[in-house]
Order: structure tokens, then C-alpha cells, then sequence
């Protein structure tokens, strides 16, 4: 079996070769869109948040699925959920979480003796929240990083996390087979019935 070749040509005009009527092009475009939208009656023609405006409040324009800054959960005695297993680190294509184990003291678990996000670079893939196994890490603040001056301000240790983070209401281990039985009848993810 013998397999052909086809050439192909590119053949480009000299419209194609100046490139300035694909510019021109792009321009009007953009100023059409822009003389529409800024001097539209009520501004309808684009859907935006308006800072601006005293009485909104951009919090309610966030999705449902909205990430916001890191926040780590803490236990009812006030301890850090977190047990160091660095599935977070190890999951983060950006690397931007560090993380030093230190044992607790008791039976059970590790902690974290420093937790730091450095939010300049994580890209707020949310796949941390998806790996951590006991819920400690979570991006539900509906909260955007402030601007700061130096990169310092930005990188957020184990305090700063937790000062965000609040009671986890999740049970470490689940609630084992018959979770149906033992799950509060207000959670509305166990209100229907699987069969």
C-alpha cells in the first residue's frame, strides 16, 4: 500500500499580507459594541456587575459555584481540621501550597505546623478543596483576594486561613453504612430516596 502526498499552497492575498483590513475590522467591532453598550437606554445590551452602584451588591451576582479565597476549617475544639496528608500540595498545578506536618500529640492524626497559600499563584482550579479527604480546605468565601502592595500581604499562612474559616460540620470517618438513618432530616442531600 503506498500512501500519496498532497501538496497543499497557501495562497495569500496582498489584503492578507497587510494584515491592516483584519485590523480595521477588529477597531470597528470594538467600537461598535462600545458606543452600543455605553450609550444604550438602561444600559441592558451587556451583562455586567456595576461596582459602582451603591445599591448593589456584587456578592449577588456571584454563581452559585463561585471560588473565592482559600479558608481552612477548624474542629469544635478550635483545632485545624487539616491531618497534613498533602493531598492538596500534591494536587496543586501551581504549587502555590506549603505545607510541614507536626504530630497532634494524641492517638489519631498529624497537623500542619504551617499552612501557607501563596494566592498570587494559585489559579483557583479548586482542586485542592476536591482532594482534601477531611474537609479542611475550602474556597467557599465569596470572598475575591484584595489587591495588595507586596507579595508578603498575599501569601496567607495557617492563622490568617483559619481567621476566614469557621466550624466544619462534617464528620470525620462519615457516617457509616446506614448515613440515611443518622443524616439530619434538613440536609436536603440524603431527602430523597435512592431506589
Amino acid at each position: 500500500m503506498t500512501i500519496g502526498v498532497k501538496k497543499v499552497t497557501l495562497e495569500r492575498t496582498a489584503r492578507d499580507q497587510v494584515f491592516l483590513p483584519a485590523i480595521l475590522e477588529g477597531l470597528l467591532t470594538t467600537a461598535r459594541h462600545f458606543f452600543k453598550n455605553t450609550f444604550s437606554p438602561g444600559h441592558r445590551e451587556i451583562d455586567t456587575i456595576r461596582y459602582g452602584e451603591p445599591e448593589v451588591d456584587p456578592k449577588d451576582y456571584y454563581p452559585e459555584r463561585f471560588r473565592g479565597v482559600h479558608r481552612l476549617m477548624y474542629r469544635e475544639d478550635g483545632s485545624v481540621r487539616c491531618v497534613a496528608c498533602m493531598c492538596c500540595s500534591t494536587v496543586c498545578p501551581a504549587r502555590c501550597i506549603h505545607i510541614q506536618a507536626e504530630d497532634r500529640h494524641d492517638d489519631a492524626e498529624k497537623a500542619p505546623h504551617s499552612f501557607v497559600i501563596d494566592e498570587l499563584k494559585c489559579v483557583v482550579c479548586g482542586f485542592c478543596v476536591e482532594a482534601c479527604p477531611c474537609d479542611a480546605i475550602r474556597m467557599d468565601s465569596r470572598e475575591h483576594m484584595v489587591p495588595t502592595e507586596t507579595r508578603e500581604e498575599a501569601v496567607l499562612g495557617k492563622i490568617d486561613l483559619m481567621k476566614r474559616g469557621g466550624p466544619s460540620v462534617a464528620v470525620q470517618g462519615g457516617l457509616g453504612d446506614n448515613f440515611r438513618e443518622k443524616a439530619p432530616k434538613a440536609d436536603p442531600r440524603f431527602s430523597h430516596d435512592p431506589r
